[in-house]
């Protein structure tokens, strides 16, 4: 999913904010579509308010069939916080959809977008780990670092990259470290949350991992 995020944000013309906050929305969204479809469908079936409640099969089963459309409608939203001059409109996401073989009407881009805002409470501005990259460079580059913070912040683009398709094995690999066990409990992967949560630990340690990358010998100015 993350890796087909990165491909359409690169055949849109979109840049690096977009594409990785798109994967945030589209993970929040998520979340919250689905507790609020069981909810529904659950209180639904409980009351027996109408014989035409849909079970929780058949909700996932619909779920899945609009997956794409919504998956659209995040890059779509985000391009218009970060992509003034190259917004993704309602035509080029229909163009999209039905050049992956998808059926869409002409309406469904928009419904799908509303759902998405609605679902969210129109809060949209989620911050994404390469936020804090972007700022704490500019500190760096306040501070007067002497690397070449061009290249940095390059090579932090390309690390986050990883970062984002390896993110599960990453953080994995991280908290069996951390624990010194091959099999974490239950409560240490409880307590671990809090780690993968933190956008701005995270970028930090990009800038690092790409500091020692470009010049080991300068990583401790970082």
């Amino acid at each position: 999913i993350t890796e087909l995020i990165f491909l359409l944000s690169e055949h849109w013309g979109q840049d690096n904010s977009t594409k990785y906050q798109a994967v945030e929305l589209l993970d929040r969204f998520m979340i919250l579509r689905v507790e609020e479809l069981y909810k529904s469908s659950a209180e639904g079936l409980r009351v027996k308010e109408s014989s035409e409640v849909k079970s929780w099969a058949s909700i996932k089963a619909s779920l899945c069939d609009v997956f794409m459309l919504h998956l659209a409608s995040c890059v779509q939203i985000t391009s218009k916080l970060h992509c003034h001059n190259n917004i993704i409109n309602n035509h080029m996401v229909l163009q999209f959809l039905r050049s992956a073989g998808y059926s869409y009407t002409k309406e469904d881009p928009l419904r799908s977008e509303l759902t998405v805002l609605k679902t969210l409470n129109f809060r949209i501005n989620i911050h994404s780990p390469y936020a804090y990259v972007e700022m704490l460079l500019e500190v760096l580059e306040h501070n007067g670092c002497s690397l070449r913070l061009k290249d940095v912040h390059s090579m932090c683009a390309m690390v986050m990259d990883l970062v984002y398709l390896l993110r599960t094995p990453m953080y994995e690999a991280v908290l069996k470290a951390s624990v010194d066990l091959s099999t974490p409990t239950s409560l240490q992967r409880s307590k671990f949350l809090a780690v993968k949560e933190d956008q701005m630990l995270l970028g930090t340690g990009v800038i690092a991992a790409s500091t020692f990358i470009i010049n080991k010998d300068c990583w401790n100015q970082v």
